[in-house]
């Protein structure tokens, strides 16, 4: 069997009306077709029974057949429980199904995987591990979707432990890759070295926290985090008391200079801005950063600081929105980062074969680099199967 996707083309976000919208969500989005003929009796016996008795047999005796005679190890299930949806919040798991919808057809049409939206009217840790634990049989890989920082932290580090498959929460990793391959071709555009930048990420939820860990892991050395309290540091009141959270974590291996305050003391002789929350930059604050800065203001719909107004100040300006020059998309990312796991027949997804992602999806933006061309268009169709064989590698050695 495989998912097909049935929405229509639609060339610009401009173009959309609302009755084009949900004339093409009416029904849902995905559909099953089969990949054998179903034509008459005889196909009916191989498809069917009695022929697939045979198959279900061979399974039983050796369980290995089904990762050749069964979908399930091609297939993604993408898993959400509503609570962080786009920038809507937590609406719940049904409204959520459109967007998981649309996750599949992503992943069919950009890493050509089936998947199954799966949202999970529930938002306790155990019982979403324990729902996917007993599915496990039913797919291949997971990719969380949608589910609000910290809860999602503990959640995906639960669930790679509890399954022996791939597992990624890509509103982390997905953002992650890509934001890293767009940052180390600005640092070709602006003269710099990765190793050499001081970075400010905007926002320690889920995409906050997981950039930060990308750049360090690349070899960046100098970190700050911002939340709706300020700097993140390892003094900072709150984060002693709670030494055990993420956010204590990371403060623990970002920092190094011991900055303490806001935005301002922050970005002071910052090369990088990174937005991942809904918190605005203000004019005066950018003014702050070095010159040739490089602002990646990726909030969607309304980034932290408009391109025209951040390109007074800064060399390169990226943001998460399809109609500005530079569009940090998960797109990207996370089809080849999925294929290439179980083309590789991966248990895990590592933090080796991110960078790898991050990479391959850099190089095929140095032919045309420029201020205005750091990464490549979504719709590029070179980029799944690069991602997909730098993964793959990256799984081999």
């Amino acid at each position: 069997m495989s998912i097909e996707i049935i929405t229509p083309d639609i060339d610009s976000a401009a173009d959309l009306s609302e009755e084009e919208i949900f004339a093409a969500h009416e029904g849902g989005k995905l559909s099953i077709s089969s990949t054998v003929p179903l034509d008459n009796k005889r196909d009916l016996s191989i498809a069917y029974t009695p022929g697939v008795a045979q198959v279900s047999r061979a399974i039983h005796a050796n369980p290995e057949l089904a990762r050749t005679h069964t979908w399930a190890q091609r297939l993604v299930a993408v898993v959400s429980d509503g609570t962080a949806v786009l920038g809507l919040g937590n609406i719940g798991a049904s409204a959520s199904l459109p967007v998981m919808e649309g996750k599949s057809a992503l992943f069919k049409a950009f890493g050509d995987l089936d998947s199954i939206p799966l949202v999970l009217d529930t938002t306790d840790v155990d019982e979403i591990i324990e729902t996917l634990v007993r599915l496990r049989p039913s797919f291949g890989a997971v990719n969380l979707e949608d589910i609000a920082a910290p809860r999602c932290f503990e959640l995906e580090e639960r669930l790679i432990e509890a399954l022996d498959c791939p597992v990624m929460h890509d509103d982390q990793h997905g953002t992650a890759v890509v934001a890293l391959a767009a940052l180390t071709n600005a640092a070709k555009v602006t003269g710099r070295q990765l190793a050499d930048l001081r970075v400010v990420v905007s926002g320690a939820g889920a995409a906050g926290i997981a950039v930060s860990e990308i750049l360090l892991t690349a070899g960046v050395t100098d970190v700050v985090i911002l939340d709706s309290r300020g700097v993140i540091n390892a003094e900072r009141t709150d984060l002693v008391a709670d030494s055990g959270s993420v956010k204590a974590r990371i403060a623990q291996r970002t920092n190094p200079r011991g900055v303490t305050g806001g935005p301002a003391e922050a970005l002071l002789g910052a090369d990088v801005f990174i937005g991942v929350s809904s918190s605005k930059l203000a004019e005066e604050h950018l003014k702050l950063m070095n010159h040739s800065s490089i602002v990646f203001a990726l909030s969607n719909p309304d980034p932290e600081v408009l391109p025209d107004v951040a390109a007074k100040y800064a060399a390169v300006v990226a943001t998460g929105r399809s109609d500005f020059p530079n569009q940090i998309n998960n797109v990207l990312a996370f089809p080849g980062i999925f294929r290439g796991a179980l083309d590789a027949g991966a248990r895990r997804i590592t933090p080796a074969m991110k960078l790898a992602a991050a990479n391959a999806i850099a190089e095929l933006a140095e032919e045309g680099l420029s201020a205005e061309y750091i990464v490549p268009s979504p719709l590029d169709p070179r980029v799944a199967p690069a991602v997909t064989a730098a993964v793959a590698a990256a799984v081999a050695e």
